[in-house]
């Protein structure tokens, strides 16, 4: 690991329902290292996910910055905001998040129709990505084919196939059995260890939290 790949600067985040104003972060300061992996816990309701949504760039901090290798992600536009989730950032929720009618292959191939890359460029990314989550054989099934944790992979596979600069995770055994989820926290820990992933993983489960090599934790909107 070798400097900040992320940089949060005092960051607080609220909410408003009507005038009502509802803090969320307060004040929130932290650096993840280029190739770190780290685990945000705490109880729901937290802030944990909503620090992640930042992170992404799925939201924006009511104050402070967030630097991303160098770039201040809530001072890009929407359009730029988008451009940059798409080159840098890789998803895994806790529901996948699968197009039912699409294929394993051609839900992990999704990421890449908004890049320049040729029809044969797209399927080498793809079968690359399928091959490192161990489902070369099985790029050909619909979602509702596969297992809870085939389908997990699967949509780990979409994450990376665009080789992102942060892997961001959202509960992501929270709807798998202990077997299923103890085989995709191997998978996260392969992706760190072996291709140098950063991954920033949100889980309220300690055996979860285990695999990371940090846990930092939020209470009530603040960090700890």
């Amino acid at each position: 690991m070798t400097g900040s790949i992320v940089s949060i600067r005092n960051v607080s985040k609220s909410y408003y329902r009507e005038t009502l104003e509802i803090p969320v972060l307060m004040n929130i300061s932290m650096e993840i290292a280029k190739g770190e992996f780290i685990a945000l816990m705490g109880p729901s309701g937290s802030g944990k996910t909503t620090l992640l949504n930042l992170i992404a760039g799925i939201d924006r901090p009511s104050e402070g910055s967030i630097y991303v290798d160098t770039i201040n992600v809530p001072s890009l536009n929407e359009s730029e905001l988008a451009q940059w989730r798409a080159n840098n950032i890789g998803f895994v929720f806790q529901f996948y998040n699968l197009l039912p009618v699409l294929t394993a292959y051609e839900n992990v191939e999704l990421p890449l129709l908004l890049t320049s890359l040729s029809k044969r460029e797209r399927r080498s990314h793809v079968e690359a990505a399928l091959e490192v989550v161990g489902l070369s054989d099985r790029m050909d099934h619909y979602p509702k084919q596969l297992s809870g944790g085939q389908e997990q992979r699967v949509a780990i596979a979409r994450a990376i196939v665009t080789d992102p600069t942060i892997i961001v995770a959202d509960e992501p055994t929270g709807d798998l059995d202990r077997v299923s989820a103890e085989a995709i926290l191997h998978l996260l820990e392969e992706l760190n260890t072996t291709f140098e992933k950063t991954i920033v993983m949100v889980t309220h489960d300690p055996r979860a939290a285990e695999q990371a090599h940090t846990q930092r934790h939020l209470e009530k909107g603040e960090l700890l």
